[in-house]
């Protein structure tokens, strides 16, 4: 048997975001808490939310304090201004720290207890109160999926909260929301929209359904993301790799992801990495290590990326996917390994203990031990 979760209304498209006072209208909503970040309150995006709330007559308070890994830290402020200020409704406004930081305000508020309660599977009873996602970035696809990343820095650990709970009420993908996007975020995002896509196809629990939305998202990725990269006031570009970032996370939400997210959870809880370069740098080294278990996937992956298989074994058509996302990585910018992002050999140990124990793991095509772990962020280096 085989589930499906996605949220029940998602709107797409230029000028989409201007729907979000009348779904919030809808969901019985008359006062928000817009979570959000620093950085996106001097866009004006923030703003015009707030504005497009009060023109459908809902009041809002705004929590700008989410870091970029959300922390245990930002979930227990946003709470604190849910209740003091009698909210009914979450909005998040941002990417997927600010979304997943609204996540986990929600499911406390609904559930009680602490955050670090609900780390792993399916573990609250209660739904969130109406939640709206307004993604700003082409990436997580946080907006539409189950899933929660929460730091809980006491820990140096990122917290895998996969609860379909937390599944927004309603997505929100406006591609014009995403023009101001600087270079390297727009890059970065991309590769973990890829990331999402390539996991989920090779995902021991993938369907016929989750490989349909993943190939696409490869094969938009593809296409669109340098151009993304080269001129980010490209609505095309912002506008199909919005509708990539979005397939993939179909994909993920339901296929599951695998060993590169559990271990690229690792980096960002121990070292505040962004967690779409670490995604990028782990991929290639990742499913080499795969390649074994599903050479097969690998040839309709490197076909999706653009190459030319004619002629080839299926593992010389597998390894020419592995080299296209290196140099999909590389022409947008992402470092070439985790020595320039401050890794270090010694760290190993403990970052691949925690990443065996990553619910991201759990449908990685192939097992793989501590030791192997290991080895695995030696090679990429």
């Amino acid at each position: 048997m085989y589930s499906f979760f996605m949220p029940s209304v998602n709107l797409m498209g230029a000028g989409s975001v201007a729907e979000v006072g009348k779904q919030a209208k809808m969901l019985g909503g008359s006062k928000a808490l817009v979570v959000t970040d620093k950085p996106l309150m001097s866009t004006g995006i923030v703003e015009k939310v707030t504005q497009l709330l009060e023109a459908s007559e809902i009041d809002s308070v705004i929590y700008d304090g989410v870091q970029p890994n959300p922390t245990v830290k930002n979930v227990d402020e946003g709470i604190a201004i849910y209740k003091n200020e009698k909210c009914d409704v979450i909005i998040a406004v941002g990417g997927g720290s600010a979304i997943d930081c609204a996540k986990g305000i929600g499911i406390i508020i609904a559930n009680g207890g602490l955050i670090k309660d609900y780390e792993g599977l399916d573990k609250s009873e209660k739904p969130m109160p109406p939640f709206i996602a307004i993604n700003t970035t082409a990436g997580t696809a946080s907006e539409m999926t189950r899933f929660t990343i929460i730091t809980d820095i006491d820990r140096h650990v990122k917290m895998a909260i996969v609860d379909w709970h937390v599944t927004p009420n309603v997505s929100i993908n406006d591609p014009e929301l995403m023009l101001s996007m600087p270079v390297f975020l727009t890059a970065a995002t991309g590769m973990d929209a890829l990331t999402h896509a390539i996991e989920a196809y090779v995902s021991i629990n993938a369907t016929p359904l989750t490989d349909s939305v993943a190939m696409k998202a490869i094969e938009l990725i593809s296409q669109y993301l340098r151009p993304a990269v080269a001129n980010g006031s490209s609505l095309e570009a912002r506008d199909k790799m919005a509708y990539a970032e979005f397939l993939a996370g179909m994909a993920f939400n339901n296929a599951g992801l695998g060993h590169v997210h559990a271990m690229a959870h690792q980096l960002g809880g121990f070292y505040n990495l962004p967690h779409g370069v670490c995604n990028a740098v782990l991929l290639p080294h990742v499913e080499k290590f795969n390649l074994i278990a599903c050479p097969d996937r690998f040839v309709d992956i490197a076909i999706a990326l653009g190459e030319e298989v004619d002629g080839l074994s299926d593992m010389e058509a597998a390894d020419e996917a592995l080299e296209a996302i290196k140099r999909l990585s590389e022409d947008v910018g992402i470092p070439a390994g985790l020595k320039e992002l401050g890794v270090k050999e010694e760290d190993m140990p403990i970052l691949a203990e925690n990443a065996l124990k990553d619910a991201c793991g759990f449908t990685n095509p192939r097992k793989a031990t501590e030791k192997e772990i290991i080895q695995i962020y030696k090679n990429a280096m």
